[in-house]
């Protein structure tokens, strides 16, 4: 697929078929996606990748933990608020999601279950789990961003790389709301912080959820622009 084309196209994928993925592709897709570019070259990522028995223990794991009311504590904190204009565009998309779910404003039940499914990565076969080196990304004196600000952009390669393989993916937050959870069942140390979770597989295109587009605030209103024209 032509990078042009991969940007315009790619969403996020909020209904998968159960179809496995194959290894081969998986493997092959993140050797690409190495290629990211990082701060002095140090590239911070690490990945874990999970499916079958492993990930269906993480799900229930996660839907057992959603419904006993315990607040998902992520490795990196969710923002304790979201200031205009964030909170305006963060909102447009859910009233998207609900409204293509057939989810009322002050349907509790329903509200409920979607959030299920996105903890359960919306039935997604397959996730990618970034992870980075703790000790580099929160170093004794204060915090380095560029760890997390490098994962982004390999994330992201994979993101793009995806519907070469005829596969979608959504990042998720949610993905590593309970990293203790993923500690345990993956044997993941303390010394790795878990970033963000990749849900991937084939996209079911017959849900209407997946024909979700956010939009896009217009240049004009992001840039400046300075010196020669």
């Amino acid at each position: 697929m032509e990078i042009v084309e991969a940007i315009r196209e790619r969403k996020s994928i909020r209904a998968f078929k159960p179809d496995p993925v194959p290894k081969r592709a998986l493997g092959e897709l993140l050797e690409l996606a190495l290629r990211a570019p990082s701060f002095a070259n140090t590239q911070p990522w690490e990945f874990a990748v999970v499916a079958g028995d492993k990930l269906e223990k993480i799900k229930q794991a996660y839907a057992d933990n959603a419904e006993a009311g315990v607040a998902g504590v992520a490795d990196i904190p969710y923002p304790g608020e979201f200031p205009e204009l964030y909170d305006s565009r963060r909102r447009a998309v859910g009233k998207k999601v609900f409204e293509l779910k057939g989810i009322g404003r002050e349907d509790r039940d329903k509200r409920k279950g979607w959030q299920l499914q996105g903890l359960r990565l919306f039935g997604a076969p397959c996730v990618i789990y970034v992870l980075t080196d703790r000790s580099f990304c929160l170093p004794p004196g204060g915090a380095n961003p560029w760890p997390v600000f490098d994962c982004g952009l390999v994330a992201a390669n994979i993101m793009l790389l995806a519907p070469r393989y005829e596969l979608g993916t959504i990042a998720q937050i949610q993905a590593v709301a309970y990293p203790g959870v993923l500690r345990e069942t993956l044997g993941i140390p303390e010394s790795k912080l878990l970033l963000l979770g990749i849900a991937i597989g084939y996209p079911d295109w017959d849900d209407p959820i997946n024909g979700l587009r956010s939009e896009r605030d217009p240049l004009d209103r992001v840039s400046t622009w300075h010196g020669r024209e």
